[in-house]
């Protein structure tokens, strides 16, 4: 009899699945996909002339800030693809779509932005013990011209992609941020060098750069690492769902609760649930979905619900109608 009820919940936990893979493909994400077309315009363009400048004027800064200009337009090409993918249905062996090439996307940024990181340090140290000449004028022009590019890239993915930006966009607009961070150190220490002639203020500046890049390298593996790890999302506690569930009218108990994020705004939960012997377990069933939804907002959720074990009736021989 028990199984019986599990077998008719896998026709409800299809049309779950259905429910919530329309709700994962938001229309927000066509948004998202052309302010990363946009930013990574503008990033590339930028890229181009600060490298020339760099060379010119030989500042570590602004070469530091055109190889994480580079990646900048590296991680905005993998976020567009990465977009592209997850848009694609469902299908085959990929029973989820292909949404975690979002959450691939982030964790590669994140590689680069801490290998990147290492490699300007490793420069840094050597400008500092036998400094360069570092013309400081053009390197002030480029980095003011830099802060204003970023400014308009960050704007841009902030506005195409909502309050609540998916882990892959987010990688993208880190990027940006720390660039725009690095930027100011650049512009910081090319005003010391024009009224000093202090020339070690450049690789100091690098060093701040990188010290950015590896803050937010670190938010992303760790960010990308939990999706992968199936962790439950951040702020959302398996816990206090399974207290609540087992909390509802009807409810004996409540096991094997997993709570984990499929790609960014795509939660899932299952759980197997125990209910009274005589209770009606696919209204029970229907009742907890519309609790985890409306309390947690998870709308994709397998829930197994069976009866408790009638201690005093005789054993039930009855076989579950195959379907």
């Amino acid at each position: 009899m028990a199984h019986a009820h599990s077998h008719g919940h896998g026709h409800s936990h299809g049309d779950g699945h259905a429910h919530t893979h329309a709700h994962a493909h938001s229309p927000s994400r066509d948004t998202e996909r052309g302010a990363l077309k946009t930013a990574l315009v503008l990033i590339v363009v930028f890229m181009l002339a600060e490298v020339v400048a760099g060379v010119l004027a030989s500042s570590l800064a602004l070469l530091s800030d055109a190889a994480h200009m580079l990646t900048d337009a590296v991680a905005l090409a993998m976020a567009l693809a990465a977009a592209r993918l997850a848009q694609r249905p469902a299908g085959g062996a990929l029973t989820y779509g292909l949404g975690r090439a979002e959450i691939l996307s982030a964790q590669a940024n994140g590689v680069t932005l801490l290998v990147l990181s290492v490699l300007i340090v490793v420069d840094a140290i050597r400008r500092l013990v036998s400094p360069p000449t570092v013309s400081g004028e053009p390197v002030l022009i480029v980095a003011l011209v830099g802060i204003v590019v970023n400014l308009a890239a960050a704007r841009v993915l902030a506005r195409g992609s909502g309050e609540r930006r998916s882990l892959n966009v987010e990688g993208s607009y880190r990027h940006i941020l720390t660039d725009l961070y690095g930027f100011i150190a650049t512009a910081i220490a090319a005003g010391v060098i024009l009224a000093t002639g202090f020339s070690r203020a450049d690789p100091i500046a690098s060093l701040i750069i990188a010290a950015l890049l590896l803050s937010a390298a670190y938010g992303l593996l760790k960010e990308s690492g939990r999706v992968f790890m199936e962790a439950a999302p951040t702020g959302c506690d398996p816990e206090e769902i399974g207290r609540t569930l087992a909390g509802q009218p009807g409810v004996v108990e409540v096991h094997d609760l997993h709570v984990w994020e499929v790609t960014s705004g795509f939660p899932a939960l299952s759980a197997h649930v125990v209910v009274r012997a005589g209770d009606d377990c696919h209204e029970r069933r229907r009742a907890l979905q519309r609790v985890v939804t409306d309390r947690f907002g998870i709308r994709h959720t397998t829930l197994q619900v069976d009866h408790e074990a009638a201690t005093q009736r005789p054993l039930q021989i009855e076989l579950p109608s195959r379907k």
